[in-house]
């Protein structure tokens, strides 16, 4: 099956940026789109709810004046994560505003359901659903998705605990369509490897918490680029579903990380309304991947040094192969 024009044209790279709580704003999601790999960021982060439309607005139009200044290289689309839990009182009003601005690509996470698919297929656009497991996956597909992001072990935020091998290998034997990769891709090495798995595109998050657009504090950007693969925790404490943080913000919060107690998933909040305890506001989110960063740096910048790994990586593997 090829892949969907909106998924394989416009981008420098095989790329999408994953979506980042409180981190991907305007700012971000449009330097993003303008280096040339799509561009995302979760409704949720646009508060109070009325300034999601104002967001959209902000990034078509920006991303229309690039695309009339720089015809040669027009930017890459951009997408909108839907949170689709029960908890998120949200969803209805933020589906309205996103059908009305016909965005592009929806990403939707906890949770698959036939009638947001169809709100999106509606006017064209197409939804891809994180998913962490086989099982999943066909839920996914059977309720109207489009196409999976596969979220492996090692990836930021919410993570998967399966292997990449195993979860891309198992999707595709029946699954023929669009699939991303999440976990642990931050070099254009790590690109070329997802493809060669079998996905599409690659999946990239915590890299993006390190550029000069990212929404994060200055402390979060360089404790990212301090910390390697032994320095993530995965956990459901925080939100209860498990997920990845950097140890060094756990021991800040004042706890230990070798004796993190588990939480109830069912406790788990998205709404208006859900509180975080304060000692745990700055507990930071990270994916295994961050080693190779060295240092805070422009989204294009990021882009264009994935971009050089790649290529490099694809004249190597052509190399060996003869």
């Amino acid at each position: 099956m090829s892949l969907p024009e909106i998924l394989s044209q416009r981008l420098r790279l095989p790329v999408m940026a994953a979506p980042l709580f409180i981190i991907s704003t305007p700012e971000l999601v449009i330097a993003q789109c303008k280096a040339g790999i799509i561009g995302s960021f979760p409704a949720l982060n646009a508060r109070p709810a009325e300034r999601l439309s104002a967001w959209i607005e902000q990034i078509t139009q920006a991303l229309a004046e690039h695309d009339r200044l720089h015809p040669e290289r027009p930017a890459a689309p951009f997408a909108v994560n839907q949170i689709v839990h029960r908890s998120n009182d949200r969803l209805e009003h933020d589906m309205a505003v996103c059908v009305q601005h016909q965005v592009p690509i929806i990403i939707t996470s906890l949770g698959a359901r036939p009638e947001i698919n169809q709100a999106v297929h509606s006017y064209g656009g197409i939804v891809l659903h994180d998913v962490i497991n086989n099982g999943f996956a066909r839920k996914a597909i059977d309720k109207g998705a489009d196409g999976l992001i596969a979220v492996a072990a090692g990836a930021g935020g919410h993570a998967g605990s399966q292997s990449p091998f195993a979860l891309v290998q198992e999707i595709r034997q029946w699954f023929a369509g669009p699939l991303l990769l999440s976990g642990a891709i931050a070099s254009g090495r790590a690109i070329l490897a997802a493809q060669a798995l079998g996905a599409d595109l690659a999946y990239i998050g915590s890299a993006f918490i390190a550029t000069e657009e990212a929404n994060a504090v200055q402390g979060y950007k360089q404790m990212i680029c301090q910390s390697g693969a032994q320095d993530i925790v995965y956990t459901n404490l925080i939100t209860g579903v498990h997920g990845n943080y950097l140890k060094a913000s756990l021991v800040a919060a004042g706890l230990d990380p070798e004796r993190l107690p588990e939480s109830d998933p069912s406790q788990m909040n998205f709404g208006s309304d859900r509180q975080r305890p304060k000692a745990w506001k700055e507990i930071w989110g990270c994916g295994q991947g961050v080693g190779v960063l060295e240092g805070v740096a422009p989204a294009e910048a990021l882009v264009a040094r994935l971009e050089r790994e790649y290529r490099e990586a694809c004249q190597g593997l052509r190399a060996t192969l003869g």
